[in-house]
């Protein structure tokens, strides 16, 4: 039976010209690297049908056409692959050598030589049948690991072998009586070898997390022990491959991390964007290039590693700093701690007073600025803590808007930007106590003091920490959202048409001017007398405590959806329903991420996750699954600061009583994602969609794989590319996710659904007893990379341990096991919930504590809840299937009947032993 498509773990990578090669599976992937753009993929091919791809061997030598050896197991095969389109053509069938083939390496004539399982050594004629031209075997060695050969002649032929004891062992194949040498040094099983002839250089990587280079001059000369020139230690795992780059290592581990290592033994750069064990790597000596491929069925093409990054500089504060910002790659604002601003310019390389300490509002003050078009210029709120708010224009601080909107602190301020306002315009929240919000539009007058008009005054929720930290205009519906320091989401109603002009004073060159719109008349700072004139607007929908007590940190709206950021590590997708927010779905971006502060959509589609590593600041990388920046910087709990543009970056941040800096010049993208990666652990189980039909595009199947990784992962796979491209990841799991079930899934044409696309409930659990629901809706779109678009709706949740924490006489029962594992779902068919005044879906699940339960769904609601149980049987139940019964009786002759006998379940235990 052919595959229509594959997705497996990456052994092996070669470059063979200007074409990637990929093992997956029994097949071998092509990338094409020419052309001076991206690298593309080529084409598939299966080349062994009974032996995963565990190393591939290009034959030295300029040409258009390379041919290729690849090998696994006892198979190996030979392509051709052709350089400038990167097809392949099989070079006769597969051929099974009676031993497990360690490497291969093309000989003189075209032939190849190859190390085998127990210690062999061979020169195979691969042409017409295949044959054996010479073989010797190679003593007191033990199990070996990996190989490595050298020279293409058998008088030159030299063996390196990794062994599981820990010692690498050199042979020549012309006296292979014992070994020539034997290295020892590493506490593990030897796993990968790389020998370097020009240099005389060998690199062994171990299971015992240690990469160790050799000098042994020509393999196979020379005896007695190598000299050990370098110790490496970095990884966190075992290491899987290692590489020669001149004189250096390069290794790839199970961590996920690929190493380069310099001289000394230390770690000189680092890669890292899987989400599983590497298990190959391959290094191209032109351009510098290497490829990375693991058990993520991931394939990244990395380009040369740029130099070390800048270090933070200080920047000498001229006084202690309360608050940072900045106003540009080389411009950084601070607030002192008595209330004055002072401005650094990085092109003279020094401080520039901005506002006396007097002016700037006292101590705890608040500051936030809005960049204006042009890029040069900025409006700035600073807010004080007697309830006083200066807006000036960065470039002349003298000319400034005095308000006195609240009678105590100000508490939050922040800029957001409102559809159809004017260039020159910014919309400024700004939070008083007592839970009082005003929405002041304020407007750039250039050379004098800008210009405020009340907009909106709006009341937030009683709470302890009672003031906003961000806010987003919708695009439509004249509607705000806002996130407060509690950590609830509040939607506000807004109007457009504004209100009476604010009173404010003008500060210029020392002096007191009144610029009021009515009057002109010389007034103290004014208290905002006529806000009362606008309602205190309530929130029309709460979300309270959504991300916890510790804040939200941004909110924006991107295609139609909400999205809002936390301190607790995740960000949520919402959406309107009517006039109420709804919680579409959770992201936890990756794993350690505790605090993340903002999301920014890029314009390649990309999406970037600014949050804090520990204490460390990150910029992360949804589509790559990397920090494309981190910053040692203590954490964010301080102030600090973040700009970016497509021509630099900075990042401004409070350490040790003083401002550093840190600034680098925008660089080109490392890596490029050739296959993408899917599950870093074992697939656990798979369930099928259907199928989306795309103009202009193959036939896409929609799949669900759920991971030992704890995540579940929607993917479409084309029969034409045979690659599979995640739409969707699912990571509300805390554990392994062992089960998946659909309910009701419907496609064009289907009753109630439309020609839309795909929707169906799943269910997805696994250990911690957890089970998820989701409601999936994919549908075509030609203009995305996959072609097809999912929307994904959480909807119910259950954990058998919150469900027992819930029970009011949980005393006299026996404690359910919180290690429960469910192993097996079924939606159970068939049931009528015509008299319920909601639907039902039920399902029933297999336990590993010998048991059968089953759930109730009221998507409505959002709830599932637990329905019945039965400890029927006394060990761990492995399978459930749920199934309609139906018998034909004879009760007329001629006119059989069907009698239902509604759902059943049929379970599957282990036997006893």
């Amino acid at each position: 039976m052919e595959s229509a498509a594959l997705v497996a773990p990456v052994t092996a990578l070669e470059f063979a010209g200007d074409v990637l090669l990929a093992g997956t599976g029994p097949e071998v992937a092509a990338f094409r690297l020419s052309g001076g753009g991206p690298a593309a993929a080529a084409g598939r091919r299966i080349v062994l049908r009974e032996a995963s791809v565990q190393g591939l061997r290009a034959e030295p030598g300029p040409g258009p056409l390379v041919r290729v050896v690849a090998f696994g197991g006892r198979w190996l095969a030979v392509l051709a692959v052709r350089g400038g389109g990167g097809r392949l053509a099989a070079c006769g069938g597969a051929r099974n050598v009676g031993a497990r083939v360690w490497e291969a390496r093309w000989a003189a004539g075209g032939r190849l030589a190859l190390a085998l399982g127990g210690g062999s050594v061979g020169l195979y004629e691969w042409r017409g049948g295949g044959r054996w031209l010479r073989r010797a075997s190679c003593g007191g060695a033990g199990a070996l690991r990996c190989a490595a050969l050298a020279g293409t002649g058998w008088e030159r032929l030299a063996l390196a072998a990794g062994t599981a004891a820990g010692a690498v062992v050199v042979w020549r194949a012309a006296a292979a009586a014992a070994p020539r040498r034997r290295l020892l040094g590493h506490r593990g099983a030897v796993l990968a070898l790389c020998y370097s002839a020009p240099r005389g250089l060998l690199a062994s990587a171990s299971e015992d997390r240690s990469v160790r280079l050799w000098a042994v001059g020509e393999l196979g000369d020379g005896d007695g022990d190598g000299s050990c020139l370098l110790v490496c230690y970095g990884h966190g795992a075992r290491v899987a491959a290692v590489g020669l780059r001149g004189p250096c290592p390069v290794s790839a581990g199970e961590d996920g991390a690929c190493l380069g290592w310099d001289g000394g033994g230390g770690v000189r750069w680092a890669r890292r964007g899987h989400r599983g064990a590497l298990r190959a790597l391959a290094l191209k000596a032109a351009g510098g290039r290497l490829a990375t491929g693991g058990d993520d069925g991931g394939v990244r093409l990395w380009q040369p590693g740029r130099a070390a990054p800048a270090v933070a500089a200080a920047l000498g504060a001229p006084w202690r700093p309360r608050a940072v910002l900045l106003g540009g790659p080389r411009r950084v604002l601070a607030l002192g701690e008595a209330g004055g601003l002072a401005a650094y310019e990085a092109a003279a390389g020094r401080w520039v007073p901005v506002l006396p300490a007097p002016a700037a509002g006292g101590s705890r003050g608040v500051l936030a600025a809005a960049p204006l078009p042009g890029g040069d210029e900025a409006l700035c709120a600073l807010g004080g803590g007697d309830g006083r708010l200066l807006l000036f224009a960065l470039g002349h601080p003298g000319a400034a808007a005095e308000l006195r909107p609240f009678e105590g602190a100000v508490r939050g301020l922040s800029w957001a930007t409102r559809p159809g306002q004017s260039p020159n315009t910014a919309a400024l929240l700004a939070s008083g106590p007592d839970g009082e919000m005003l929405w002041l539009d304020v407007t750039h007058c250039p050379g004098q003091a800008p210009r405020v008009q009340l907009m909106g005054r709006y009341l937030l929720p009683p709470c302890k920490q009672r003031w906003h930290t961000c806010a987003v205009f919708l695009p439509q519906r004249g509607l705000l959202v806002c996130g407060d320091r509690r950590g609830s989401l509040l939607l506000f109603h807004c109007s457009s048409s504004p209100g009476q002009a604010v009173e404010s004073t003008s500060i210029t060159n020392g002096g007191t001017d009144l610029v009021d719109k009515d009057s002109g008349s010389e007034l103290e700072p004014s208290c905002l007398s006529h806000k009362e004139a606008l309602p205190l607007e309530a929130p029309v929908s709460v979300l309270f405590g959504l991300h916890g007590k510790t804040g939200v940190t941004s909110v924006a709206c991107h295609k139609g959806y909400i999205y809002s950021t936390g301190r607790d590590g995740v960000y949520r997708q919402l959406c309107l329903q009517g006039q109420q927010l709804e919680v579409l779905r959770k992201h936890r971006p990756c794993k350690g991420l505790q605090w993340i502060e903002e999301l920014r959509f890029t314009p390649d589609g990309d999406l970037l996750v600014l949050g804090f590593h520990a204490d460390n600041f990150v910029v992360w990388s949804s589509r790559t699954g990397e920090n494309l920046y981190c910053v040692p910087c203590g954490g964010g709990h301080r102030s600090w600061s973040y700009w970016s543009s497509p021509s630099a970056e900075a990042f401004a941040f409070i350490k040790c009583g003083d401002v550093m800096l840190y600034n680098r010049e925008a660089e080109p993208c490392e890596q490029q994602v050739l296959l993408a990666s899917l599950h870093g652990r074992e697939i656990a189980c798979v369930r099928r969609l259907g199928a989306v039909e795309v103009p202009g595009h193959a036939t896409l199947n929609v799949f669900v794989t759920g991971s030992e990784d704890t995540t579940a992962c929607v993917l479409a796979l084309s029969e034409h590319s045979r690659a599979a491209v995640p739409l969707a990841r699912l990571s509300d799991h805390i554990s392994s996710v062992r089960a998946l079930a659909l309910a009701s899934p419907t496609g064009p044409g289907d009753k109630g659904f439309g020609d839309e696309g795909l929707s169906a409930l799943l269910f997805s659990a696994g250990g911690r007893a957890q089970i998820e629901c989701y409601r999936l809706l994919c549908t075509g779109d030609p203009a995305s990379e996959s072609a097809v678009a999912c929307q994904v709706i959480h909807v119910a949740s259950h954990r058998l341990d919150e469900h027992w924490e819930r029970k009011k006489n949980r005393h006299k029962l026996v404690k359910m096991d919180p290690e429960t594992r469910y192993m097996s779902l079924s939606v159970v068919p068939g049931t009528s919930s015509e008299q319920l005044p909601t639907p039902w879906k039920f399902l029933a699940a297999a336990c590993s504590d010998a048991s059968v339960r089953v759930f109730g769904l009221l998507e409505a609601a959002r709830k599932l809840v637990l329905v019945a149980e039965s400890f029927h049987h006394q060990r761990c139940v492995l399978k459930v299937e749920a199934f309609l019964h139906v018998r034909a009786g004879g009760e007329s002759p001629g006119r059989p009947t069907a009698h239902h006998h509604g759902p059943q379940l049929r379970c599957e235990q282990p036997p006893r032993p």
